[in-house]
């Protein structure tokens, strides 16, 4: 077997084509299930006990079965309940609610990592709710969720390729279909590798730059 790079150039448009989908639907993924994630781990923190119970269930749910099991749900079982959905857009939509579960997570854990002291004082000045969230909880837990945060990103970004089974037109799918088109399936599974690992390190570089930023608001437990 011979590693034959111009295989790789002759389908270099494609390639970047399908690499942009995948980074498309990761970061628009990624977007929306921070803010679901942040909504539902606000909503828990403040809403009552009931609420809490009640949003824990579908995210254990999520958090406890496969990504692939859920997207075969969605996009095969979905048309018996009505909703009958393209490749790309049940691809999204099963990326912000699988990221929203973890996510969610992490930022809850981020709310109990602040110490109870500096909400106490926010609510002595007279701060509402709002107010404190976005004045003390955030500045104080971005921080402490941003690593695992990152780790998180990247983790979806490898779940993603499992997207290629609902023939969404991603990296995965469009390299697996060159190299069975070429018969070159080494250079295939080779670049595939190379370009996951580089987004990868582009996106720890990312957050640890991020995180050296945030590093002004570090604070110590009373």
């Amino acid at each position: 077997m011979i590693f034959d790079p111009n295989v790789i150039l002759k389908h270099l448009p494609e390639i970047i084509q399908g690499t942009g989908v995948t980074l498309a639907l990761w970061i628009a993924g990624m977007a929306f299930g921070i803010a679901l994630g942040f909504l539902v781990a606000t909503t828990r923190r403040y809403g009552g006990k009931a609420t809490n119970v009640v949003l824990a269930i579908p995210v254990e749910i999520l958090r406890g079965t496969p990504f692939l099991v859920q997207i075969f749900l969605v996009y095969y079982g979905g048309p018996f309940a009505g909703l009958s959905l393209g490749p790309i857009p049940c691809g999204l939509i099963c990326l912000t609610v699988y990221s929203a579960a973890y996510y969610s997570e992490v930022f809850r854990a981020g709310f109990a990592a602040v110490p109870h002291g500096h909400v106490e004082a926010a609510e002595c000045l007279g701060l509402s709710r709002v107010q404190i969230i976005r004045r003390i909880l955030l500045p104080e837990m971005a921080l402490i969720v941003l690593p695992p945060s990152v780790n998180l990103a990247v983790i979806l970004l490898k779940e993603s390729a499992v997207l290629s089974i609902i023939t969404v037109p991603e990296l995965t799918t469009t390299i697996s279909a060159i190299g069975s088109q070429e018969y070159a399936f080494l250079e295939a599974i080779f670049l595939l590798a190379v370009i996951y690992w580089a987004i990868v390190e582009a996106s720890a570089k990312l957050g640890r730059i991020a995180e050296a930023r945030l590093s002004t608001f570090r604070f110590s437990a009373p």
